[in-house]
């Protein structure tokens, strides 16, 4: 009787190796990836926490002062006082991961947010990007004149993805109470639509919001835009724009200063206005 045939042969070693390796190739990109997140969360939330941390030390009037936090790209540091001096003895600095930074600071011209004693708002809105180094993958902590901090996110590979930009937030560094005109400019059919800026401001101007209809070429464009934070020295705008009710190309301004543009199919730009900040995808 024939015996079976025993053991492997080295073409069967060399496969399994192969798929052996493979996988736990497909692990370490994964427990990276994972890594990557867990890393750039917990620097967002340690930087949340300081910030209503500065906040609340500020509304009991601790030693009688404000307090506000100051931005490097690879540190932040909780201080007193309304303005950063970082010779005080009495900062407390936190360094962020090596593997983090970051990247972006847009806080009214200022490195820092200082809370207010009355309110705990701030004369300093704005939004902080944390990037992993050589990523993609990023998180964005907004600030409002309220004082307010919240967080969006960015993932680390959106090739695949359909921009359809649904509802965006782009900073504008300026006082807009006294704006006047709203433009909204359709470029492939040369239309424009002015919106009385004033009217849609409510009686304390710090709040705008404008919603409405447009008949372009005959087609129906359907859009949101309303103010998340609105101050003496900034206005966060927020668009709503869904691409299932607008076909046409869009570019915003606000008294002649380009706010934010949309392509036909609802890839968005940065405005051309040098106090229009990048939009940032809710």
């Amino acid at each position: 009787m024939k015996e079976g045939r025993q053991g492997f042969s080295l073409m069967e070693a060399l496969v399994g190796i192969a798929i052996i390796t493979l996988a736990l190739g497909l692990s370490a990109g994964t427990f990276g990836l994972l890594g990557q997140k867990t890393e750039i969360s917990e620097a967002a939330e340690e930087i949340l926490g300081t910030l209503r941390l500065a906040q609340n030390k500020t509304l009991a009037s601790e030693g009688q002062s404000s307090f506000g936090v100051n931005f490097s790209a690879n540190q932040f540091t909780l201080f007193k006082g309304i303005a950063f001096n970082s010779t005080d003895s009495q900062n407390e600095i936190h360094n962020l991961s090596s593997k983090i930074l970051i990247s972006e600071i847009n806080l009214n011209n200022q490195t820092f947010a200082v809370f207010e004693r009355l309110n705990g708002a701030t004369q300093n809105p704005g939004y902080l990007k944390l990037q992993v180094k050589d990523s993609a993958e990023s998180l964005t902590i907004f600030i409002d004149a309220s004082g307010t901090a919240t967080l969006s996110s960015s993932q680390a590979n959106d090739e695949t993805r359909l921009k359809d930009s649904r509802h965006v937030h782009a900073l504008f560094s300026q006082n807009t109470k006294g704006a006047i005109s709203l433009t909204l400019y359709f470029p492939a059919s040369a239309y424009t639509k002015t919106i009385n800026y004033q009217d849609f401001l409510n009686a304390g101007k710090t709040e705008f919001f404008w919603e409405g209809e447009i008949s372009v070429n005959g087609r129906i464009q359907k859009l949101k835009i309303h103010s998340h934070s609105l101050s003496d020295s900034a206005t966060l705008f927020c668009f709503h724009r869904d691409r299932r009710r607008n076909s046409e190309a869009l570019n915003t301004s606000l008294d002649g200063q380009n706010l934010i543009n949309y392509a036909s199919g609802g890839e968005i730009s940065t405005g051309s206005s040098a106090w229009a900040g990048e939009p940032q995808i809710q």
